[in-house]
């Protein structure tokens, strides 16, 4: 049989793949599972209601809240605090610490320092008090969308 371009983005009926992402990648019309399935799974926006409206989700949300607030908080008034001394202390800031090495080019180091470990340990605790909630939402999310959850 000859191909024609003009009908490349063409997708027959007859074709085995056409409903192939609408069935869930060759599942049959249960789902692979017995007894009756939902005729529509739900939409996305009841999925995220119901998901915003848990006590795993505000759970999650608090714990980042509680920590990503005050470190930015912290972190905000660390620099401001070097551009105020920069600006206002210009004495303090040129008053040398070790050889050439004033107390700006310290403080200024100091901000790189500080910016990695605030990376550091945000990572660490989202790897200690959320990830783990937000992986098994997501999960339950994924369900719920399917129709097999709830």
């Amino acid at each position: 049989m000859q191909h024609n371009a003009r009908d490349a983005g063409v997708v027959g009926l007859g074709d085995p793949w056409y409903d192939t992402v609408g069935s869930g990648w060759g599942e049959d019309e249960t789902g692979g599972a017995p007894g009756p399935r939902r005729a529509h799974p739900p939409a996305a926006a009841d999925v995220y209601a119901e998901v915003h409206g848990s006590a795993a989700f505000q759970e999650v949300r608090r714990r980042y809240r509680r920590f990503v607030f005050p470190a930015a908080a912290l972190f905000l008034l660390w620099y401001l605090a070097y551009v105020v001394a920069a600006t206002t202390a210009p004495g303090l800031m040129a008053r040398p610490v070790v050889g050439a090495l004033n107390v700006a080019m310290v403080a200024g180091l100091a901000q790189f320092a500080t910016t990695f470990l605030l990376t550091w340990a945000y990572a660490r605790h989202a790897r200690l008090r959320r990830d783990r909630v937000a992986l098994e939402l997501r999960w339950v999310t994924q369900e719920m969308m399917r129709g097999h959850g709830r």
